[in-house]
């Protein structure tokens, strides 16, 4: 009986150790669509022998379900890198990066010193850079071909052929082309008041020059198709598409930067597989992975040398727009203090309220 009894027991024990060794081997991932496509999910379990469940999201739900458990739940998450550091101080959903495990040489060295930068809590980085984009111009280069940066927004020289969105991005890339940098001002409220004031008081001089301040991309690509619009304020895949179909048309860098946004990877605060982020941030920013998810969803990422390895018509778009100083030369977005918010909300009614 006795026998019996601690074979049971070790039995159990097993099963337990088994349940707990085959728990490990799975990863949850907290992204957004596309950011796991399955081809490379499978490449990794074949690589690592760990299973890969993913949880779609967006900035909002991601901080919302992390401030729900305390940062468990999950192993990894993949935030917006402008919506770390002020969350991470307040509460304390992820967990410092520990970068001796990141394979940094694999990494665009710029774009790391961003995320590092911007993730900074407590002295210490809380993400690692994965994919990007960002808006610049769309110019049509035969009606156009001086056009080079946000300053050709206010030129009187493509009077009635301008288009922008009268959001926050325009300001910021006013600010920047008229020789300041906005993001340097957001600890000196006064000062960046006075910065947006004076973009303001450019735009609404300038506001006749204007065709329309659109609000629908797709209605934006159309009045750049019809010869409506030479030059506008857009998104680079919306100039890459344009691109493919009229080759006089494409995204352009401004000369004082693109703006950008980065999608990072966080590992959350209890993540129980912190081994398999690891192998997975490695993985996904290896360039021939990395080079994968490119040609699927058409955004660059931080995978140093991934680009070379995407298809050719892939390749062309940003080796025509982002030549590598164009890509060092791309401003970041950083965490926008709460007080900035309203002076940009009271100069943007101010724009559109104008005569």
């Amino acid at each position: 009986m006795f026998k019996k009894t601690c074979l049971s027991l070790m039995a159990v024990l097993f099963l337990a150790v088994f349940t707990m060794s085959a728990g490990a081997q799975t990863l949850e991932i907290l992204t957004w669509k596309g950011y796991a496509p399955k081809v490379l999910v499978e490449k990794f379990k074949k690589e690592t022998g760990i299973d890969v469940k993913v949880t779609f999201t967006n900035n909002e739900e991601m901080i919302a379900k992390l401030r729900a458990t305390r940062g468990a739940g999950f192993d990894l998450a993949q935030p917006s890198q402008d919506r770390i550091a002020s969350v991470q101080a307040k509460y304390k959903i992820y967990q410092a990066m520990d970068f001796a495990k990141i394979n940094k040489g694999q990494i665009i060295a710029s774009m790391l010193k961003a995320v590092k930068d911007s993730t900074m809590v407590n002295g210490s980085p809380h993400a690692v850079p994965f994919c990007w984009g960002t808006s610049g111009l769309v110019i049509n280069k035969k009606m156009a071909p001086n056009a080079s940066d946000y300053t050709d927004l206010l030129n009187p020289k493509y009077n009635g052929r301008i288009s922008y969105r009268l959001k926050r991005p325009t300001l910021i890339a006013l600010g920047f082309a008229l020789g300041d940098n906005p993001f340097a001002k957001y600890s000196d409220v006064s000062a960046y008041k006075a910065l947006m004031d004076k973009v303001s008081g450019e735009l609404i001089k300038n506001k006749g020059l204007v065709k329309n301040y659109w609000s629908n991309g797709d209605a934006l690509l159309q009045l750049m198709r019809s010869g409506e619009v030479f030059v506008a304020m857009a998104w680079d895949n919306g100039g890459w598409k344009l691109h493919e179909e009229n080759p006089d048309i494409d995204f352009v860098a401004p000369k004082s930067g693109a703006l950008g946004w980065i999608d990072t990877f966080a590992i959350p605060a209890k993540a129980k597989n912190v081994d398999g982020a690891y192998k997975w941030i490695n993985f996904m920013l290896k360039p021939e992975n990395a080079a994968v998810f490119t040609n699927l969803e058409k955004y660059g990422t931080a995978s140093n040398g991934a680009t070379k390895l995407t298809d050719k018509k892939v390749r062309g778009n940003f080796e025509r727009s982002f030549p590598q100083a164009d890509i060092d030369n791309i401003k970041w977005y950083p965490p926008v203090p709460a007080k900035l918010e309203s002076i940009e909300g009271k100069i943007l009614d101010k724009v559109k309220a104008s005569k």
